[in-house]
């Protein structure tokens, strides 16, 4: 007897699992649009983003940026870092300030972030992706609600953007 000859796939089939393959997760997508942080979505595994500073996540959009928050308690410095969907990269903007309503035992009140300049990165004020602003509630204060009113981060504006701090909004 003779052995079976394998039959091969037809071309649509063999295309199609190729496209899946390659469409897995992996690499740096885009991720406007799209919810991706801390839970699973479809491929059987989670993406989660861990802010670089050990800090607050808030995410901007559907994914498309973060901010970073991080409270230094000894100073009552809040630090506000801009970064991509993946929070990789620091992404830069021109604002000349950033306003955070913060509200803490039904009291609230607004923070004004200022940009910092880094020589090391020659980022300057109008060009940077840091800002930070201190308050003497934040030495004793480790728990609030904030409200960013508007932020533009290249060419897209994020408005009434709410969180609570330290849990962010992911």
């Amino acid at each position: 007897m003779k052995p079976a000859t394998p039959t091969p796939l037809p071309i649509g089939i063999l295309a199609l699992s190729v496209a899946t393959l390659l469409a897995g997760c992996g690499g740096k997508d885009d991720h406007a649009g799209h919810d991706h942080a801390g839970h699973d979505h479809g491929h059987g595994h989670k993406h989660e983003h861990r802010p670089p500073h050990g800090g607050t996540a808030v995410v901007l959009g559907r994914e498309a940026f973060h901010l970073e928050l991080v409270r230094t308690a000894e100073t009552g410095l809040l630090t506000c870092y801009v970064l991509d969907g993946h929070m990789e990269s620091f992404i830069r903007i021109p604002a000349t300030s950033l306003a955070l309503e913060t509200t803490v035992s039904n009291r609230t009140s607004t923070l004004t972030l200022l940009p910092v300049a880094n020589a090391a990165t020659g980022e300057k004020a109008g060009d940077t992706s840091q800002f930070e602003a201190k308050a003497d509630w934040l030495k004793t204060t480790p728990n609030f609600t904030g409200r960013i009113p508007a932020i533009t981060v290249r060419g897209a504006t994020f408005t009434n953007v709410t969180f609570r701090f330290p849990e962010g909004n992911e």
